[in-house]
């Protein structure tokens, strides 16, 4: 009887940290431009734009490049951040310097999933950096998701940066 408890407890909590996606990246990036698909760049940072990014994320940031899709005014990007324990992937289109569509990608996390929606993603519609690179909006939370909430507002924060960086350099 223990054994058959084991086993079940194992396959149920596999389940509960089971990966959803929601979206395949390369799909979400076609979907973002009306016209073909642009061809992915890279954004190699330096240090002090690593410094800029680890003051986003409130944490270091490890990676030495950062791949973006690009079109005139508009870009897709394509980012991570960890929620409670596990990565969140997200990808955003920047037009004009204003945040037009943030999306939860996969979602690994076993709760907070409610950041997935349109009711809480359609927030961030719209959105600008000010001078502080905090967001010109207010995001409502959501209860349980407090981390996950948190991780998608550094990601927007990011994305918009990013898409400072991209365009003046």
């Amino acid at each position: 009887m223990k054994k058959y408890f084991l086993i079940l407890s194992l396959l149920v909590s596999s389940s509960v940290f089971a990966e959803q996606v929601i979206q395949a990246p390369e799909d979400f990036v076609a979907q973002a431009f009306t016209s073909t698909t642009p061809k992915a760049k890279t954004l190699w940072l330096n240090k002090e734009q690593k410094a800029e990014i680890a003051d986003i994320l409130q944490h270091n940031y490890n990676r030495l490049r950062i791949r973006y899709w690009p079109q005139g005014e508009r870009s897709a990007w394509i980012l991570e951040e960890i929620g409670k324990e596990a990565p969140i992937t997200v990808g955003l289109v920047v037009e004009k310097q204003q945040l037009k569509q943030i999306k939860v990608l996969i979602y690994r996390e076993s709760r907070g999933d409610e950041v997935k929606a349109d009711f809480f993603t359609k927030q961030f519609v719209d959105a600008k950096l000010i001078d502080n690179k905090q967001l010109d909006k207010q995001i409502d939370g959501i209860t349980g998701a407090t981390l996950s909430v948190r991780a998608l507002t550094k990601l927007a924060r990011m994305a918009l940066w990013l898409d400072q960086e991209r365009l003046a350099h």
